[in-house]
């Protein structure tokens, strides 16, 4: 291997290391003390939980495992955003997990605590997939209810989705292990089937404290709201049980007894590994932006047999399109290519843009699978859409507009990974957060943003000084040098994908040694889900 290949590997390997050490400290929830508390109350913590009840630990796909990082620092942070939700399998069958963690602030709401459980309830509606709520939370966060309480996608919305899964036939199981306070009394109840755990779970409207102020009644929760009264007095709980354990048990027998539903009939064959080593990824993606690289060689390394049947390869050159199997799972793949345009004044660099014919391009490809039913794969690492007089001429935007709406259109599941930028209007055409797709990963290599920094920071600088100059105030070159450089650094943090993981524009950050299983792991569940609509890409010009 080459220097520059040993470079790239060392850069990400580091990276990799920083990721790992942010998520084994996300994973301690509110810290060892809280997770000791739990354990005194006889109760398992949130995360204990989901690795009881689910069949392999180690399957488990965790969503929004970076929610809240770096938010709420004036209330001492919401680690994991309070809850802990993904995919796993239960008796062999996969289910969304939705698990509040009450080690945080006692599992309470916070407003991305309610944006990170509506995501839960979106993947179970789209793949048509059981959701499993084990509830422990005090409820809404108060200082923060103006933001969580009434809006449509605050707290509230969480209910409305329980009844359409209702009447989608989507099976919700839900535990009451601990607390479970006003509004999110509803949750649980309105699923199918709700258990409770004895003397530390409740449910009740309103607690001890709040019924003695408001009518003056004196009773304790245990006699208001616990397992005995709802099990034998309300029928509110269905049955309960005596510890957290045994309560677990009681949900793997009821995804034990569950009946086989349609699923999407996407194509699939025997799995085979990638010939070419998936460990060579990590020094074939250089860090610094303006190299060049082949994102076939990526792709290679995480299809089967490294095998990719590409699509209009002399056209459109830096979007590359084709087939390939992930997994046994037949796919079609979506990539930016990062190219160098030699230009009159010497070579340029125009990583990841997006040309008319690249446009055109993928827009015919994206078509094809959705008519082949062939779910769809996007991997990013964009600048946007081609500017200047001879894009305009040759019709960018409607070529560009042809591409968003056959994948905006596309009925066919779609996957995407952020692997390098993300910038623009060109987040928008491969597929980012605002089109749906199923899942949406980053490497810790993703920037995500408007445009880059460095063009970003100069805009705002000259935008800055403008405002200045226009106060009659004049800033000295070491006084612009100095804004640059504070404006630069505040637009990177924005645009780190922990930023936007923590915000759930992603719904978490992976090794990029993780693709394959990622993607692989979403098919299947979306294969729970048949296809009931027919592509129609509208009235587009051609």
């Amino acid at each position: 291997m080459d220097i520059e290949f040993n470079k790239n590997q060392d850069e990400l390997q580091q990276l990799i290391f920083q990721l790992d050490t942010k998520l084994k400290k996300v994973k301690l929830g509110g810290g060892e003390k809280k997770i000791a508390k739990q354990h005194d109350k006889g109760k398992l913590t949130a995360r204990e939980r989901i690795n009881y009840l689910i069949d392999k630990p180690e399957d488990f796909l965790e969503i929004g495992a970076f929610v809240g990082e770096g938010m709420y620092k004036e209330y001492g942070g919401c680690p994991s955003g309070g809850v802990v939700t993904g995919i796993g399998k239960v008796k062999g069958r996969s289910c969304v997990i939705v698990a509040n963690d009450a080690t945080v602030k006692a599992g309470a709401w916070f407003p991305i605590t309610a944006k990170k459980n509506m995501r839960a309830q979106e993947v179970a509606m789209e793949n048509r997939l059981p959701i499993i709520y084990l509830v422990d939370s005090a409820g809404v966060f108060l200082p923060m209810q103006d933001e969580i309480f009434p809006d449509k996608e605050h707290f509230g919305r969480q209910f409305r989705n329980n009844a359409k899964m209702t009447s989608m036939g989507i099976i919700q199981v839900a535990a009451i292990m601990g607390s479970c306070v006003a509004g999110g009394a509803y949750l649980p109840i309105m699923s199918d089937e709700a258990a409770i755990v004895d003397k530390t779970g409740s449910i009740f409207l309103a607690g001890s404290y709040l019924v003695k102020a408001a009518i003056g009644e004196d009773i304790d929760n245990e006699t208001l709201g616990g397992a005995t009264t709802h099990c034998e007095i309300s029928g509110v709980t269905d049955n309960k049980f005596p510890n957290d354990q045994a309560c677990l048990d009681y949900i793997k027998n009821i995804f034990d007894k569950i009946g086989a539903f349609e699923k999407a009939g996407f194509d699939r064959v025997e799995s085979k590994a990638p010939k070419l080593d998936p460990e060579e990824i990590l020094g074939l993606m250089p860090l610094d932006r303006t190299k060049p690289y082949d994102v076939r060689e990526l792709i290679k390394r995480f299809a089967d047999d490294s095998e990719f049947d590409e699509y209009k390869e002399k056209y459109g050159q830096t979007i590359v399109c084709g087939y390939a199997r992930i997994d046994g799972w037949a796919v079609g793949i979506v990539a930016n290519q990062r190219v160098v345009v030699k230009s009159k004044k010497g070579e340029m660099q125009m990583g990841g843009v997006i040309y008319s014919d690249s446009a055109d391009k993928s827009a015919r490809f994206i078509m094809n699978c959705n008519q082949r039913k062939i779910p769809l794969v996007f991997l990013q690492d964009v600048s946007g859409f081609m500017v200047g007089s001879r894009a305009e001429h040759g019709g960018i935007i409607k070529d560009g507009a042809k591409m968003v709406n056959a994948m905006a259109n596309s009925v066919v599941p779609k996957f995407t990974i952020i692997t390098g930028n993300s910038f623009g209007a060109g987040n928008y055409a491969m597929c980012g957060k605002a089109y749906d797709p199923r899942l949406i990963y980053a490497w810790p290599t993703a920037q995500i943003a408007v445009m880059s920094g460095g063009s970003a920071a100069k805009t705002l600088l000259q935008i800055k000084v403008s405002t200045l100059k226009a106060q009659g105030k004049e800033i000295s070159a070491e006084e612009e040098k100095k804004l640059l450089d504070d404006i630069t650094a505040s637009y990177n943090e924005q645009m780190s994908p922990y930023y936007a993981a923590s915000r759930l524009w992603v719904d978490g950050i992976i090794n990029p040694l993780e693709t394959r299983e990622v993607i692989s792991k979403g098919i299947e569940v979306a294969n729970q889900a048949p296809i009931t609509e027919k592509f129609n890409v509208g009235v587009i010009q051609t």
